[in-house]
């Protein structure tokens, strides 16, 4: 393959790596998970860092601040419906938790279907500069209320499996 194919291919690679971690999010969307906590606490660290960005996003960018507000606030109900509807148990002594597929699912394909739809549009072939003059409240929106549905959700699964721990060690 010739060094000249590979910034033409970039796009490409960009987009399968996108993919692939879509992919993997989604699948974690469904059966039963082992508990991970050091995984969950790197994850919430992370998704509080994007919902502080969304945050700047919302005060920084015009026009953006009603639909990240929307999303965020709409995605914590969704996360707190979500775990609400999620299973945590023992088994063989580690710990497990069934989440609820629909919800976390749908709105990943969600914000997949806006961002593809974003990009089939030209929103992000004109670089940085220009994707931020152009920000959709709607694709912020959808990102906020994917980000504010973990983060819900995750610190609901800490506090639910730190108090099912608690009642595996307080049992005989």
């Amino acid at each position: 393959m010739a060094v000249h194919a590979l910034p033409a291919l970039a796009p490409y690679l960009a987009t399968a790596g996108i993919g692939w971690i879509y992919y993997r999010r989604i699948r974690r969307s469904f059966g039963r998970q082992p508990w991970q906590p050091k995984r969950t606490l790197f994850r919430l660290v992370i998704l509080t860092l994007a919902l502080i960005g969304l945050g700047f996003a919302a005060v920084f960018m015009p026009h953006t601040g009603w639909g990240i507000a929307a999303g965020a606030a709409s995605g914590a109900v969704l996360g707190g419906l979500a775990l609400r509807h999620t299973h945590a148990e023992i088994v063989d002594g580690k710990r497990f938790y069934t989440p609820n597929p629909w919800i976390g699912g749908a709105l990943s394909l969600l914000l997949i279907g806006r961002l593809a739809w974003r990009w089939s549009q030209g929103a992000f072939s004109g670089g940085a500069v220009q994707a931020s003059q152009q920000a959709s409240p709607l694709t912020l929106a959808f990102a906020a209320a994917l980000v504010g549905y973990f983060v819900v959700n995750n610190v609901g699964l800490l506090l639910r499996m730190r108090e099912l721990g608690k009642a595996a060690s307080a049992a005989p």
